[in-house]
């Protein structure tokens, strides 16, 4: 096994289930695709000396709304569809190195199971829907191997709107998007709630998806939390599908006898 698939094995979700490819993975491609710098062989044709390709993403600017104001917003809207427009509006500092806003799935016939899920991938932001592509795709099968689908299960993103490089959210990212997650989930008033990698299973539950994975818990109300890999990591480790696989069940079980 390559060194770089050992240490993304390791990480098993906490830093990089939310990139488009493995961390280790992705600085050896850009290291080797990236351009070799050049010097200007003359004044006239400096301008198109080649440089090397930049591989740090962008820093969120600084945001305009403070933590006071974003927790009074969250409380003004009186159901889902008026606190989904404010998310809209909201300034946050991801909105504006972001696509555009990433939307909740708000379940049609919901059946009590609210999903709260890792920050936004590229399709996420791109399409605007949560859980796009490929790991949207083997969301699907997953939920459909336990009888459920998009339109009974309402799925919350950690933060509305995709980091650069798709990185681990900061302290204040998450802070400023929060009281609109938790406004979310108390408006659909779930009987139990899925989090999909390790940021949703540390906001939800305060526990560590890498010693928890598969076990069930609770938020700081009593609400059963069961913490699962994000599809992301599944794709890249099928084998792990077996532990998810045996979670998904005993969430299952938890629902029909509530």
């Amino acid at each position: 096994m390559n060194d770089y698939c050992v240490q993304d094995l390791i990480l098993a979700g906490v830093k990089w289930e939310i990139a488009d490819v493995p961390c280790a993975l992705r600085a050896k491609w850009n290291a080797a695709s990236a351009p070799i710098a050049t010097q200007p062989q003359s004044d006239t044709n400096s301008s198109h000396a080649s440089t090397r390709a930049a591989v740090v993403p962008p820093i969120a600017p600084s945001c305009t709304v403070t933590q006071d104001a974003a927790d009074s917003m969250a409380r003004r809207p009186v159901d889902v569809d008026g606190l989904v427009r404010m998310i809209a509006e909201l300034n946050h500092p991801l909105r504006a190195v972001a696509t555009g806003t990433v939307f909740p799935n708000i379940a049609k016939n919901p059946n009590g199971l609210v999903i709260v899920t890792d920050v936004p991938g590229a399709e996420d932001d791109a399409t605007g829907k949560i859980l796009s592509g490929p790991s949207g795709e083997l969301m699907d099968k997953m939920l459909a191997a336990i009888g459920m689908s998009r339109d009974n299960v309402s799925i919350i993103p950690i933060v509305f709107w995709r980091t650069p490089g798709g990185r681990t959210p900061t302290n204040e990212e998450l802070s400023l998007a929060r009281p609109f997650v938790m406004r979310l989930i108390e408006f659909l008033s779930p009987r139990a709630i899925l989090t999909l990698g390790a940021t949703p299973a540390s906001e939800m539950a305060g526990i560590k998806l890498s010693t928890a994975h598969g076990r069930l818990c609770n938020t700081s109300d009593g609400v059963p939390v069961m913490p699962i890999y994000h599809p992301n990591y599944l794709l890249l480790k099928p084998s792990a599908k077996r532990d998810v696989w045996t979670a998904l069940q005993e969430l299952q079980n938890l629902l029909k006898n509530q």
